[in-house]
């Protein structure tokens, strides 16, 4: 298990952003995230947020029994197992060698789009190359607006 890496599910309860720390086990779970998200209450779905070694992060999100999937590395799928599961549930084959070259997310872009995010904006967060994957995911909380409670759980995390 890499110790570096953190999953959080996050959910509106009467119009408050809930932030909750997911067992550590569940970096290395894409099925036991699926299953941890789908018990949270939430308005408009709940979803987790997964920062694996600040390498790369997925979003899961259920939303009225659908599965959305977003992750924000392809190439991570060679090294960790978390991406790879994330490929073979998006049914999308895992890159060869020649295409380690570029970064680029898979997935939903569109995940948050009913709360205001759209492809383009979250496109832009993804596309930073400079940007660690809990910087990208702090700038995702901020623009969504639970940056406040997200930034205290994941501190007392990484403590």
């Amino acid at each position: 298990m890499d110790a570096d890496a953190y999953a959080v599910v996050v959910f509106r309860e009467e119009g408050r952003w809930q932030v909750g720390v997911l067992p550590e086990v569940l970096t290395e779970d894409l099925d036991g995230l699926i299953a941890a998200v789908r018990q949270q209450p939430g308005e408009n779905g709940s979803f987790a947020l997964v920062d694996v070694a600040d390498e790369f992060f997925v979003v899961v999100r259920v939303q009225q029994g659908r599965v959305r999937l977003l992750l924000s590395d392809v190439t991570a799928s060679v090294a960790w197992d978390l991406a790879a599961q994330v490929l073979d549930h998006l049914e999308l084959d895992v890159p060869g060698e020649d295409d380690l070259e570029d970064v680029w997310p898979v997935g939903d872009l569109g995940v948050f789009a009913d709360l205001g995010l759209d492809e383009m904006e979250l496109g832009a967060i993804l596309s930073d190359v400079d940007a660690y994957a809990d910087e990208m995911l702090s700038a995702l909380a901020r623009r969504l607006g639970f940056s406040d409670v997200y930034e205290r759980v994941v501190d007392a995390l990484v403590d």
